[in-house]
């Protein structure tokens, strides 16, 4: 299994053509929340001029959305690095998962959920000329890094975006939990006083855990 800096100079040597060699590749980073971001920007800001991707509309209620993005938005002043917000677009997030709701947690209802937010990082990600694109949502235990990459890497290909844009950012799966990437995210969690969740964000997971 190829260790995360091989992966991370693989793509970094599959644009030395398209990027002069005194700048770094741009990246967007879907991020779910500052605790999962702060041990993946520790690995991608030395290589990538990384901007985050706050999508979750899958959060809820609002004032639990707001309390993460606050924390997400702080973290980021601090580290100097550009955030995006998503729409909060509850009603799509509730289209995307139709049908699903009765299904638990690490169900293919969450799989859809991964999709619908990834779909949209890739949108944007054409949008803003990235290089490459990636997602927090693999430091979890919690989250099937499988469905991530299978999602992920067919994105550009099966968007319909894609076609409509000369842009073609390149998916940079990482399953960032390995290396003791999600330990060390609850150790900057400590360093930064992050508020931390007790669930993955949709009212399902949030019923689910009581």
């Amino acid at each position: 299994m190829q260790k995360i800096d091989e992966i991370i100079e693989k793509a970094l040597q599959s644009c030395k053509k398209t990027v002069k060699s005194s700048e770094k590749p741009s990246i967007l980073l879907h991020s779910c929340c500052a605790p999962c971001s702060s041990s993946v920007i520790e690995r991608l800001e030395n290589h990538f001029k990384t901007c985050v991707f706050f999508y979750n509309p899958n959060i809820l209620p609002h004032a639990e959305y707001e309390k993460r993005f606050a924390e997400q938005k702080k973290f980021l002043l601090e580290k100097g690095i550009r955030l995006i917000e998503g729409n909060y677009q509850t009603d799509a997030f509730a289209k995307a998962t139709n049908g699903l709701e009765h299904l638990g947690e690490k169900s293919i209802r969450c799989k859809e959920c991964y999709r619908f937010r990834l779909e949209k990082t890739f949108e944007e990600a054409c949008k803003g000329s990235f290089d490459f694109f990636t997602t927090t949502l693999t430091v979890s235990p919690h989250k099937n890094a499988k469905w991530v990459k299978e999602i992920l890497e067919n994105i550009p290909q099966f968007s319909i975006f894609n076609f409509q844009s000369s842009i073609k950012p390149k998916p940079l799966f990482i399953d960032f939990k390995k290396e003791g990437g999600f330990q060390r995210s609850i150790e900057l969690s400590k360093v930064y006083g992050f508020y931390r969740q007790t669930h993955c964000g949709c009212n399902f997971t949030a019923c689910e855990s009581e």
